[in-house]
């Protein structure tokens, strides 16, 4: 490969990515390499001032909130959203309007479900989530706690029949439920259905049974498979007596569950080498040509995986219809705060990763606006994180118009996803929503990251609660239901999503069938989980609630947010009587946090993953968890909750613990009892150093240090 240097106009090119934008991207595609370059170079002139100027405003914003913490200690609601305002952190909002936007996919438009969010760098878990467009509603209920795995119900390696049976019962009850039958349950259900003007069930007792609405029967598969909808989501019955291990004659039921997917070069992804860049660049290629594939082992098997095929049926007057088989891809891109070295200024400086990736991204869907294969209606759709504010998002609408130029797109091809996930956006998301009212798709309540910019936001107000409990305070119920209010009230009703953030804990699918309800309650038709059989379960929650009939009760009864509330600071209530006991168990809890995930970004380069808690609970961790954890432990240093003492005892401590959690894990490096590795020293840092991370975010540190490992391991 060749590593020279490109020079074009005012920058500097890693040879792997020209070559790899030469030789890969652009075959097939009416532009060049030397012509793609050039044209981000124009725009590098452009907008790296202002990009640079966005990240200074930040600084001096936060700087002038901490000199009034400093000032006022107690603090006065009307006195401080005065003062917000004054500074330009709060600003005006603008008058009524709605969002304006076309050629939006029926996915995100018209259609309520589950979104996955998945590292780009791991094919396998691209492709798992992509494909998890349909998901098998016995497995999901069979392979997990849904059912308690205890007594007569244990899983086994061979079919436990009894929990076959009650994984069936359940399914039945589904169904009965969302697509009820005459007179009868699925329960019932014989192999055979036929259609003589109506969809005909052969029950069991040799009776027969209809639908009692029946326009919920879309087709048939070549199979025999029938085809339903409710809620603009499709069931799949899978009938096959011969093969079943229970009862009914109903094999699997296969529901629509991911709807659409984010695949993420941000938080859950870790590229800090040129080759580590490259290669997520080169899946995002192979997801966009329909070529992505990977081969593993599995069981001492070796399997290929690749993108599924579109499903075809066959409807009541006899013509053929194809669903797809995949889910509608979106790409988030890294913030405007991330900087990288595979373009470099002419002085060697490096420039904004996000413009790159914004240019990058959009050169590889020109494959997918050849074939369509993912957007149907030719959008690309691309969610930018970490926004604070809407002059943020005018930069962002500036940047996408220039590389629309650049790439001869159409004007608002490109559509933008806007997480609500720092404060200014939070206090400014009306305005937010008006500066991207032409390409707006998404906003989404990132309520982990929003949680690591609350602390850090008001860092010198005060001690801030137990990491668990911040959740309860006002700020938090207001935030989420504020998000929802203020997007229909600026017309994203069957326009655009609503979302809601990540179900944390991918072992506890009871759970989450228990409590993710309240998301779609909450008006949002759209709603994270951590992996396909979430997907699967949590799509459960749409066909038994009408999300979009719940967006019109609550758009016929406007709610106005007080947004005094949303200022709320979450404070430790009476520091000077947390016991010993409370304050070691919170340091050690976020100093197990710490260690369980940074072991695994510095060490094996991995940016999402399930990590043990200090309860042993496995939950989902990525760079907004971290930053929480992180932040949560520099805010209760600097107000002198614990001592530097205590937080160095936590960590050793706790990286005995995380040692014994990872101990089958054969790339796993001890902590202990060296405390010397570079995984440790950044997981230290990043509490200690917390208070002067720009923004409290992470990966200043995190690249530094697996920088220094690799460095290391090149070495010996």
């Amino acid at each position: 490969m060749n590593e020279a240097k490109h020079i074009f106009s005012n920058i500097s090119v890693e040879g792997s990515l020209f070559d790899f934008i030469n030789n890969e991207v652009c075959i097939g595609l009416n532009i060049t390499a030397e012509g793609f370059f050039e044209s981000l170079s124009e725009i590098l002139n452009e907008l790296q001032k202002d990009n640079i100027d966005l990240l200074k405003k930040r600084d001096t914003l936060q700087s002038q909130i901490n000199e009034w913490h400093i000032k006022n200690k107690r603090i006065d609601p009307e006195s401080y959203k005065a003062f917000l305002k004054d500074i330009g952190y709060i600003v005006p909002n603008p008058e009524s309007f709605s969002i304006n936007v076309d050629e939006v996919d029926p996915e995100i438009s018209q259609i309520a479900g589950p979104q996955l969010v998945v590292p780009i760098t791991n094919e396998r878990f691209v492709l798992n989530a992509v494909n998890a467009r349909w998901g098998s509603l016995f497995d999901s209920l069979y392979g997990t706690n849904v059912i308690p795995n205890k007594g007569s119900m244990r899983t086994s390696f061979a079919h436990n029949l009894q929990r076959v049976n009650r994984t069936a019962e359940l399914a039945c009850d589904f169904l009965d439920e969302v697509a009820p039958l005459k007179g009868a349950s699925y329960r019932q259900i014989a192999s055979k259905v036929r259609y003589k003007g109506a969809l005909i069930f052969n029950l069991n007792d040799g009776e027969v049974a209809t639908l009692v609405n029946p326009e919920q029967f879309i087709g048939l598969s070549d199979t025999g498979n029938v085809l339903l909808q409710n809620n603009n989501l499709h069931i799949e019955i899978v009938g096959d007596q011969e093969r079943s291990f229970h009862k009914s004659g109903i094999f699997d039921v296969i529901l629509e569950s991911a709807i659409t997917t984010i695949v993420d070069f941000e938080d859950s992804a870790s590229t800090v080498t040129y080759d580590e860049k490259i290669h997520a660049y080169r899946n995002y290629l192979g997801l966009m040509k329909r070529e992505l594939n990977t081969t593993f082992t599995k069981g001492g098997e070796t399997l290929t995986r690749s993108l599924n095929k579109d499903k075809k049926y066959t409807n009541s007057n006899g013509k053929v219809f194809s669903l797809s088989g995949t889910s509608l891809t979106l790409v988030r891109n890294v913030g405007i705060h991330m900087m990288t070295e595979l373009v470099t200024n002419l002085d060697g400086s490096p420039i904004p990763e996000g413009i790159l990736d914004a240019m990058v991204t959009s050169l590889i869907a020109l494959h997918d606006l050849k074939i369509k294969a993912n957007s149907k209606k030719g959008s690309f759709y691309i969610v930018k994180p970490k926004l604070h504010g809407p002059e943020e998002v005018e930069f962002t609408m500036k940047l996408f118009s220039l590389v629309e130029k650049a790439l001869s797109l159409k004007e608002n091809t490109l559509k933008i996803g806007i997480m609500d996930e720092e404060r200014r956006t939070t206090l400014n998301l009306k305005a937010c929503i008006h500066a991207a009212r032409n390409r707006i798709i998404f906003i989404n309540t990132g309520f982990l990251d929003r949680t690591g910019d609350e602390i850090h936001t008001s860092m010198m107000a005060g001690a801030m609660r137990c990491k668990n409990l911040i959740k309860e305070e006002v700020w938090y119920s207001v935030y989420e239901s504020h998000n929802v209010n203020v997007g229909l009230e600026c017309g994203l009703f069957n326009k655009a999503q609503i979302g809601k953030g990540m179900w944390a804990q991918p072992d506890q699918m009871r759970e989450m069938l228990d409590n993710k309800m309240i998301h779609l309650e909450a008006g949002a038709n759209c709603s994270w989980v951590p992996s396909p059989t979430a997907a699967t379960l949590h799509a459960t929650h749409y066909h038994r609630f009408d999300v979009f009939e719940r967006q019109k009760e609550l758009l016929s009864k406007p709610q106005q947010v007080n947004q005094e509330d949303l200022l709320v600071i979450p404070f430790l209530k009476l520091p000077e009587q947390m016991s010993e006991d409370k304050i070691i168990n919170e340091i050690n809890n976020n100093a197990q946090s710490i260690l369980g995930y940074v072991v695994k970004w510095i060490n094996q380069g991995i940016g999402c993953s399930k990590v043990q808690d200090i309860n042993h609970v496995g939950l989902m961790e990525d760079r907004a968890t971290l930053r929480i954890s992180s932040q949560h432990m520099a805010n209760w240093l600097h107000h002198k909750i614990c001592s530097k003492e205590q937080v160095n005892k936590a960590f050793q401590d706790m990286a005995i613990v995380v040692d014994e959690q990872n101990k089958y894990d054969p790339n796993h490096i001890p902590l202990a009892p060296g405390y010397d590795s570079f995984a440790y020293q950044a997981s230290l840092a990043l509490a200690i150093e917390g208070l002067d991370q720009p923004n409290g975010y992470t990966e200043e540190i995190l690249i530094s240090y697996r920088r220094k490992f690799l460095e290391a391991k090149q070495v010996k």
